[in-house]
């Protein structure tokens, strides 16, 4: 908990995908931000959370269907979806939060 709470609480824009292994969009979800990593570099960090074994933190953000896709800057969510997105849509949110 308190690696997450230093991961999110960076400056730079941090995307959490709270998924499952059990879940076929979270499958699809995947490669999207293995795609979108390689295109941000260092202008942001993805972060992947399993809520299975992650219960408290998906209770915590209210993750009630999966992927759930919350973008943290300075430790406070910023944008928040629920589905399958788009590389292009994350990649524009996370560079919208670098300035």
């Amino acid at each position: 908990m308190d690696e997450f709470n230093k991961i999110i609480g960076s400056s730079v824009p941090t995307l959490v995908d709270f998924f499952a292994t059990w879940c076929g969009p979270c499958k699809m979800q995947s490669p999207i931000l293995e795609e979108v990593k390689s295109r941000i570099g260092d202008k942001g960090t993805i972060l992947k959370i399993d809520i299975d074994r992650n219960a408290e933190l998906a209770a915590r953000y209210r993750v009630q269907s999966v992927p759930t896709l919350i973008l943290f800057k300075n430790g406070e969510p910023v944008w928040r979806t629920v589905g399958v997105q788009q590389a292009d849509l994350l990649e524009g949110k996370i560079c919208e939060h670098t300035k």
